[in-house]
C-alpha cells in the first residue's frame, strides 16, 4: 500500500523524510514526490510537499506510524501530520496533542495510528473530494 505524508513546508518535509530514513526497516519504504505533486483531494488544484512511502502489510505500518509520533514529539512549535490512504481515508495526528504522552500513551497512539491505516476499505463510491471523505483522526483526547 503507497500513502502519502503531509506536513507543513519544504523543511519540516525534508525533516520528517530524514527522521523516517534513520530507520533501518523504513529507508527504501519512503520516497520522494515530484515537485508539484497535488495535494490527495484537493478541488483546488494546490500542490504540497509530500512524503510518499510504500508500505507492506504488517510490519512497517506500525514502525512507520511510531516513527511519526516520535518525530512530532521532537518537534517545537505546533505541527501536523496527515497520512492518507490511496482509497481515501486520512490520519491527522498533531504535536500538540503528543508531546506530554506518556512512553505508554506513545505506543497506544502508534498502535492506533497504524490500525486506521490498515483498515479495510469502506465499500460505496470513490471520494471525489475532501467533503465525500471521512477522515480518521487519530489523536488523544
Amino acid at each position: 500500500m503507497r500513502i502519502t505524508l503531509e506536513v507543513g513546508g519544504p523543511a519540516e518535509t525534508d525533516d520528517l523524510r530524514q527522521w523516517l530514513r534513520h530507520d533501518p526497516g523504513l529507508r527504501s519504504a519512503v520516497g520522494q514526490a515530484p515537485p508539484g505533486t497535488p495535494v490527495p483531494g484537493s478541488m483546488n488544484g494546490g500542490v504540497a510537499e509530500l512524503i510518499p512511502v510504500l508500505l507492506t502489510p504488517g510490519g512497517l505500518t506500525a514502525a512507520m506510524a511510531a516513527a511519526v509520533v516520535a518525530w512530532l514529539q521532537s518537534r517545537r512549535g505546533n505541527q501536523t501530520v496527515t497520512i492518507t490512504r490511496p482509497d481515501g481515508p486520512q490520519v491527522t495526528v498533531t504535536s500538540e496533542r503528543v508531546r506530554g504522552l506518556t512512553a505508554e500513551g506513545t505506543g497506544d497512539l502508534a498502535q492506533r495510528v497504524a490500525e486506521a491505516l490498515q483498515q479495510p476499505p469502506q465499500p460505496g463510491p470513490p471520494a471525489n473530494g475532501p467533503e465525500d471523505r471521512q477522515p480518521d483522526t487519530a489523536e488523544k483526547n
